[in-house]
């Protein structure tokens, strides 16, 4: 009797091999930009301190409070938690590692984190994750650099279209005075606040700002504005961002209502939206962090830098038809008797040795199958060339190369070729049909 089907868990999805060039496509682009601009790769655990997060992301914010994954170590009765995010994790292996000893640090990683919040399009309890951290560089410039990255990645990709927005968080005590204004300005509204914004009201209360409740929009709109709070240096800071935003050519809108999710931002925040994902608008976003070092336990040091969640990215692509020309086999092994198929064998290595990508056919039954079924299923594979051994083939020390795409000279020619010879006879077809 069959056992019952196990599906996989609702928000956590498989990448089927339809996807992966897709996803390897954007990881490709992806990290020949980051190399662009000097940035090294770091990996960090999936499971950290739960304290990581409370400290570092905030313990009013969404996240900590009813998004984390977090569970009691049974050996040792550790709180542990599955990342949220990244920087946090990043920021922690920088300060256990002491990498800023010799000056400042440009980081990315990319990985899997995990939310428990309602899956829906772009947003997944297990989603991807492409990150990077300039740790220790304090200047607008900075800023203006990861939103140029950013542009650039986008531009490589072939995406136009995303709208970027910015806005300026201040330092914390200037945000401490808009904060007690706008506590009292919303407590003058509590009949006309939802459920979420009274709960936000005096723990989090820039959060109501960001709310996507229409019916709160002409009240929010009216709140007291943290761009009137800031200081000389808070808005000196802000303007020489938008003046190399501008010097770069780059559009931008002031969202006075953009304050991101997580406590640590301070300065600079921004986002690249879209208006093609739905309510998941936001493919990017991040800003400036300069409290988050000293505050998870490491030396003072100014820091800023960027999330880009991959499955919008990658849906977005989908829906602007970007998608990378699929990439066949180099040749398909095509093989009928026992010494044929052994001899098939170490040829297709030989070609695998000299760079070229192989099929070699092989069945279920272990059998090989008539040369009709696999020629069949040579020319479907999407390869170039197909290699033929059969009886006369060994009898001969030597194979038949066929052209499956019209590669050297039309499509159909077949000539035999010496066993040994046959690396150099394939290289020599795919130049051939190249020139």
């Amino acid at each position: 009797m069959s056992q019952e089907k196990i599906a996989g868990i609702r928000g956590m999805n498989d990448m089927l091999p339809a996807e992966a060039p897709l996803w390897e496509h954007v990881e490709q682009v992806a990290r020949s930009m980051l190399r662009a601009y000097g940035y090294q790769q770091i990996r960090t655990p999936i499971v950290e301190n739960t304290q990581l997060f409370k400290r570092g992301i905030g313990e009013v914010t969404d996240i900590v409070e009813k998004e984390m994954y977090s569970f009691e170590d049974r050996l040792n009765g550790e709180q542990l938690t599955l990342r949220p995010e990244g920087t946090a994790a990043a920021v922690r292996s920088a300060i256990e590692h002491n990498l800023l000893y010799d000056g400042p640090k440009r980081l990315w990683y990319i990985g899997p984190m995990f939310r428990h919040e309602r899956p829906q399009r772009g947003r997944y309890h297990q989603f991807y994750q492409l990150g990077v951290e300039a740790l220790g560089f304090a200047g607008p410039d900075a800023d203006a650099e990861i939103i140029l990255m950013c542009h650039r990645l986008f531009t490589d990709l072939g995406l136009i279209g995303l709208k970027l927005e910015i806005n300026s968080l201040g330092q914390a005590e200037e945000r401490a005075a808009h904060r007690k204004d706008l506590i009292a300005y919303l407590e003058q509204h509590t009949d006309k606040l939802d459920e979420d914004a009274r709960r936000r009201l005096h723990t989090n209360p820039l959060r109501v700002l960001d709310t996507k409740n229409l019916a709160l929009q002409d009240l929010v709109s009216a709140a007291p504005r943290l761009a009137d709070y800031l200081g000389e240096e808070s808005r000196a800071h802000f303007e020489g961002l938008q003046s190399l935003l501008k010097a770069n050519n780059i559009p931008y809108k002031i969202n006075h209502r953009l304050v991101r999710g997580l406590d640590y931002y301070n300065l600079t925040v921004f986002e690249w939206v879209t208006d093609k994902l739905g309510a998941q608008g936001t493919v990017a976003g991040g800003g400036r962090y300069d409290p988050l070092i000293a505050q998870i336990g490491g030396k003072s040091a100014p820091a800023c830098g960027l999330a880009m969640g991959l499955e919008r990215l990658i849906e977005l692509l989908k829906e602007e038809n970007l998608l990378p020309e699929e990439e066949g086999c180099d040749v398909y092994m095509v093989h009928q008797g026992e010494a044929a198929r052994a001899q098939a064998l170490i040829l297709a290595e030989r070609l695998r040795d000299a760079g070229l990508n192989v099929i070699f056919h092989s069945t279920a039954d272990g059998g090989s199958g008539s040369f009709k079924s696999q020629m069949k299923k040579a020319d479907a594979s999407g390869a170039a060339y197909a290699v033929i051994i059969g009886e006369d083939e060994i009898a001969a020390s030597a194979a038949q190369l066929k052209s499956l795409r019209g590669g050297e000279g039309a499509e159909g020619q077949q000539r035999s070729v010496p066993a040994d010879q046959l690396v150099e006879a394939v290289i020599d077809a795919f130049v051939s049909a190249s020139e």
